[in-house]
């Protein structure tokens, strides 16, 4: 299995496991990238969501903040994948893909290693990169496959985000979604 594999295989199943009555209050999947301790070789995707209840609640912001903007989402809660403790088949997959591509290199990780060290900061950059392109992989082929909305009875927008990369949401959002999908997104996003 491949890790892009492992991805759909257990994203879909992270969706399928949420409630009915949750699932019928989602308006918007959230991908939110992550890696522990900073170090790109230990990225990790949490697959949340949002509400129209928890937007509902949003009382003091403007509606359309409430709605697209992440701070008003929910933030905690939600399962991991990637090289972390939790998704130990994910970890290791992405262990071996990153090796047999030549982006894996060994010993500690600081953040004054990845400034000092071309190399390290070559690997760390296509290894953050890499780890980008599958989660928006994932997000596209959730809508794409008709997985989505099997599972939530309609489709649903997927807001990609990396906190190490501000601003990038809008760029991984539009390659992750159909135009339809992300208009409302994008006009509060671009406004």
């Amino acid at each position: 299995m491949t890790f892009e594999a492992h991805l759909r295989r257990a994203g879909s199943g992270i969706l399928e496991r949420l409630p009915e009555q949750v699932r019928s209050d989602v308006y918007v999947l959230a991908f939110n990238i992550w890696r522990v301790d900073a170090d790109d070789r230990r990225p990790y995707v949490h697959i949340g969501h949002n509400t129209e209840s928890r937007c509902g609640a949003a009382a003091d912001a403007d509606p359309d903040e409430a709605r697209w903007n992440y701070a008003h989402w929910i933030l905690e809660g939600f399962d991991r994948l990637g090289n972390v403790p939790e998704d130990p088949a994910g970890g290791a997959l992405w262990e071996e893909e990153a090796g047999r591509l030549g982006l894996w290199y060994d010993g500690p990780f600081d953040l004054g290693r990845r400034l000092d060290d071309a190399e390290v900061a070559t690997k760390a950059d296509q290894l953050r990169a890499h780890f980008q392109e599958a989660v928006i992989s994932l997000a596209r082929d959730l809508n794409t496959s008709g997985t989505v909305e099997r599972i939530f009875g309609r489709p649903l927008p997927v807001v990609v985000f990396d906190m190490d990369s501000p601003g990038w949401e809008e760029e991984a959002t539009m390659a992750a979604n159909p135009p339809d999908l992300i208009a409302d997104f994008l006009t509060y996003y671009d406004g």
